[in-house]
């Protein structure tokens, strides 16, 4: 699987990038039919400690999941768009199979 980081208005380091690929990598698992992710990383301008956003498209034949969360880091909200994602590949397995 490909998997293409992009972040927006700041740089991300590479302890953050690596992170990034181990877990999105780990959803081959899951689904050995992925093509491609896209992962993108932004600030947001909120006042709150809120402001990192982590949004996370795969490219499956047949299909495009999509994830996105806002939280403290991005970590964090990398873990919780791999959970969704996740249960999504589940759903479209199902679904190719003919559940």
């Amino acid at each position: 699987m490909n998997v293409k980081i992009q972040s927006i208005k700041f740089t991300a380091d590479q302890k953050l990038v690596a992170f990034v690929e181990e877990k999105v990598g780990k959803l081959d698992k899951f689904y050995d039919g992925i093509v491609a992710a896209d992962v993108s990383l932004s600030l947001e301008n909120v006042s709150d400690d809120k402001n990192k956003v982590a949004k996370i498209r795969l490219d499956v034949p047949g299909a495009e999941l999509f994830a996105e969360h806002q939280s403290k880091s991005f970590e964090e909200a990398v873990d919780l768009n791999v959970e969704v994602l996740k249960k999504q590949l589940a759903k479209h397995k199902d679904k190719q199979r003919g559940k």
